[in-house]
């Protein structure tokens, strides 16, 4: 993998001008939009066939709004920061529906698999929509959100490391074909850029940080996915020896506290994580999905104390839960449009998905060759 440049430092992009910097300068988009757009769709139907095939799922429908008192929201993090857009619903109610645009379908899944019927080892997959309002505008971050948001039906016996890694493993599997299938369509994609890895490597979030101990998080990716160009992180959430989380993560949807392993003299934590790539085209760090086991009763109410969040007990999805009324579940998200720009070899997210972009953003990109879909 030559020709790799080192990640931005501290908490990732935050200017223009370092949008800028980190845009590639040589750009030239190996298909046009039109011929974009046919591959694209023909990754989407391998991927969702794919994960059909491989998960046992099936395609449902998904919420795009929900109300604000269901606790079926999905907050991201745990520091308030990203919050979801909030309006009244409902012309000539008395009292209207206070609504919320989803910012995932997170909690959703879990409670409709008890909906739609599913027994263990059946599952749901969604081509979710959702809107994100507190991202910094970049290549890869947009306020619009695509996702395939899926959830499978899983006994207490499998929540363990082992059931986490074949299922991402399958998903990796899935994910590559669907690349492949867009290569024989559209050759040309093939020879510009180092062809897709095989291998996914699964490392603990503890372990890279061994590894990297001067290093703060999103550098630390960048570094082993100089050495692994697609890796999975477990553990993310958990703090870590020095006393911070590898990134933070809701309390309330994947388990980041079940002690798993002990590496090194070192107890790991956490039955999640995350699948990162190399961006040849960007050299950057590219996450494609997030994943995980969800969480019981226990490690809910355990997850909620650490973060302070104790009053989110109290909300019929926590409550349902907390009673036993929602099976055992693994579940995730995949970004669809991350994938179409992986596997498309295009540098900004906007060549994939047409959204707003900042004038500043759009003049950045029009300099260097980079053309967003409008």
């Amino acid at each position: 993998m030559s020709g790799k440049t080192a990640d931005l430092a501290g908490p990732g992009i935050s200017t223009y001008e370092e949008v800028a910097k980190a845009l590639p300068t040589d750009y030239k988009a190996i298909l046009p939009p039109r011929e974009r757009m046919q591959a694209l769709y023909e990754i989407k139907r391998s991927i969702e066939d794919g994960l059909a095939k491989e998960l046992n799922l099936t395609m449902v429908q998904v919420p795009l709004i929900v109300d604000r008192d269901s606790g079926m929201n999905d907050y991201l993090d745990r520091d308030g920061s990203r919050t979801p857009i909030d309006f009244k619903a409902g012309l000539g109610l008395e009292k209207r529906i206070d609504a919320q645009v989803v910012q995932a379908a997170t909690k959703w899944k879990r409670w409709a698999l008890s909906e739609f019927d599913c027994k263990a080892g059946e599952g749901i997959n969604t081509d979710m929509r959702a809107v994100r309002k507190d991202y910094f505008l970049d290549h890869d971050h947009s306020s619009y959100v695509d996702q395939w948001d899926w959830e499978r039906v899983m006994s207490a016996e499998e929540r363990n490391l082992d059931y986490l890694t074949d299922t991402v493993q399958k998903i990796w599997k899935v994910l590559l074909a669907g690349g492949r299938k867009a290569e024989e369509m559209f050759p040309a994609l093939k020879g510009k850029y180092p062809d897709f890895p095989e291998e996914l490597k699964f490392l603990h979030a503890e372990e890279i940080l061994d590894m990297y101990p001067d290093l703060p998080r999103k550098q630390r990716e960048t570094a082993i996915l100089q050495k692994y160009p697609a890796v999975f992180i477990y553990g993310i959430g958990h703090t870590l020896e020095d006393g911070y989380p590898h990134e933070m993560r809701a309390a309330d949807y994947d388990d980041w506290t079940t002690p798993t392993v002990m590496k090194n003299g070192k107890q790991m934590h956490g039955l999640n994580g995350d699948i990162l790539v190399w961006n040849p085209v960007t050299k950057r760090r590219h996450e494609l999905s997030s994943m995980g086991i969800r969480v019981t009763k226990e490690t809910l109410k355990k997850q909620l104390e650490l973060t302070g969040q104790e009053d989110f007990l109290k909300m019929p999805y926590h409550q349902m839960v907390m009673n036993d009324e929602i099976p055992l579940s693994i579940g995730g998200g995949i970004g669809q449009s991350r994938t179409y720009m992986y596997f498309l070899r295009t540098a900004h997210l906007g060549e994939t998905s047409v959204t707003i972009w900042p004038k500043e953003l759009k003049k950045i990109c029009a300099e260097k060759n980079i053309f967003v879909l409008e």
